[in-house]
């Protein structure tokens, strides 16, 4: 029977965990950004093939909650975070493409 709970208790919060991942009919707005406000579309991303884990991995955003890493572009442009990709090689440069994220 505490087999069975822990089971339980593991598959509800995997399925907690998938239900807050941004969809591909979602798009997540952030707004604490200078240069306007950064749109993050779940569909342009599953369009690209990239799934959820690929950034939601102990390295880059461990959370799948906005608002629990703090994204600089400093960070980015170090190929970190959303830099791992957005490099100009895997997908645009993110210092090339500002008017790509920033949204005025």
């Amino acid at each position: 029977m505490k087999k069975i709970l822990i089971l339980l208790a593991v598959a509800i919060f995997c399925a907690s965990a998938v239900a807050v991942a941004v969809p591909p009919n979602k798009t997540l707005e952030f707004t604490d950004s200078s240069m306007g406000k950064v749109l993050f579309s779940g569909k342009v991303h599953a369009d690209a093939g990239i799934k959820c884990m690929e950034c939601h991995n102990k390295g880059m955003f461990p959370k799948m909650k906005k608002g629990t890493v703090d994204i600089t572009m400093a960070e980015i442009y170090s190929g970190k975070l959303c830099g791992v990709c957005h490099n100009g090689k895997r997908a645009f440069e993110a210092k090339a493409s500002c008017n790509r994220c920033h949204v005025k």
